[in-house]
């Protein structure tokens, strides 16, 4: 089968949705898809050498949360669709403007058009909660739009159908995570920072996040000097987390790593994942983690809850100042349930959650599509 899909191939904030457009690409091409990979200009470096079949889109970004397209790009994707002849197209959302034109630009070139819907969401009396169904909203009339509608929960597709696209397009295909590339195994970071017990997060480390809090609840338990904590990403709190936390030793900060040996290394490593979002879709990172041997303490926002519950510590958002220093603190002095919670982790993330059974359903959709189901 022919596919255009239209991704995200890098971000220097470590994004899931970069991670997203990396993996299916490269597993669709694996199975013999012939996949054309349309992705915009980046000003970062380091990006290596792309798949002849990629095509760079001209464009800029605002404030590296939304891309414009270049006015020459309808004209680029015609010609390439006539080219290659596409049988069908994936947009992984949020893509460009180019979001609400794509399924007419699809529909007039004869092409199928699947969407895989990225935004996060949470309670909805809460500010970043109420936020995001404005865009949820806003997006409603166009994804009516596309053919099928990919979303990671139950919750994200009962949300979509209340605001008026139609249940048939909407396909409840969880995220998935490389579970050979991210399992259990040796690890020396903890002995490299003088760790004997380790609490982790990785991500962007913006305001939605909450690493603050996460911080503040480690800090605030006063664990002796070898229980460290490790955050591992940037963002725009970075710089103030610094600053707050300088004097104590015991919480390390990475910045962003883009190397994947040393992410499965500090994940490896860590005891436990902190994931205290107030908003999400549905974490990879938290899958990664679990995928890892990692027990979990997450927020019930997003998709996270319906993967971890059970197989790790879901805490209440509005409850999370008193809700997690004490998951941490059970955690901690309670080894054994922590190992319990890893293997509970690992299993989960295999079972539910593994790359190969999303890619067999994303290619079961493609095919539904073409033939006009």
């Amino acid at each position: 089968m022919k596919i255009a899909w239209f991704g995200h191939v890098a971000s220097a904030r470590g994004n899931g949705i970069v991670s997203y457009s990396r993996e299916l690409v490269r597993g669709l091409r694996q199975r013999g898809q012939l996949v054309t990979f349309f992705y915009h200009i980046t000003r970062e470096r380091g990006l290596g050498q792309r798949d002849p079949r990629d095509i760079r889109l001209g464009s800029f970004d605002i404030l590296n949360r939304a891309m414009i397209s270049s006015p020459r790009a309808r004209e680029i994707i015609g010609a390439t669709f006539a080219r290659e002849q596409i049988d069908l197209a994936h947009i992984s959302l949020s893509f460009s403007q180019l979001d609400f034109s794509l399924p007419d630009i699809c529909h007039e070139l004869g092409v199928p058009c699947v969407a895989t819907l990225h935004f996060p969401y949470g309670p909805p009396e809460t500010f970043w909660g109420s936020a995001v169904r404005v865009l949820y909203r806003l997006y409603s009339g166009s994804l009516k739009n596309y053919d099928a509608v990919i979303v990671f929960s139950e919750a994200q597709r009962a949300m979509l159908v209340d605001y008026g696209v139609s249940p048939a397009r909407v396909r409840v295909i969880p995220n998935g995570i490389d579970v050979a590339t991210y399992s259990p195994g040796a690890s020396d970071f903890k002995e490299s920072i003088g760790a004997s017990v380790l609490a982790a997060y990785i991500g962007r480390v913006d305001p939605e996040k909450n690493v603050r809090d996460f911080l503040k609840a480690f800090h605030g338990l006063n664990l002796p000097d070898d229980h460290k904590a490790v955050v591992v990403g940037n963002g725009m709190d970075l710089a103030s987390l610094r600053r707050k936390y300088h004097d104590d030793h015991r919480i390390v900060f990475k910045g962003y790593v883009g190397e994947l040996r040393e992410r499965i290394r500090i994940l490896r490593a860590a005891d436990i994942f902190v994931l205290p979002s107030s908003i999400e879709g549905l974490s990879l990172a938290m899958l990664e983690a679990m995928a890892s041997g990692t027990a979990v303490i997450a927020t019930d926002v997003g998709a996270d809850a319906e993967a971890l519950r059970g197989a790790g510590i879901v805490i209440d958002l509005a409850a999370m100042e008193d809700q997690l220093p004490l998951a941490l603190r059970v955690l901690i002095e309670f080894p054994d349930f922590r190992r319990d919670l890893q293997a509970r982790a690992r299993q989960r993330a295999v079972s539910n959650y593994s790359l190969e059974t999303n890619i067999d359903r994303v290619v079961e959709l493609y095919r539904e599509l073409a033939e006009g189901g």
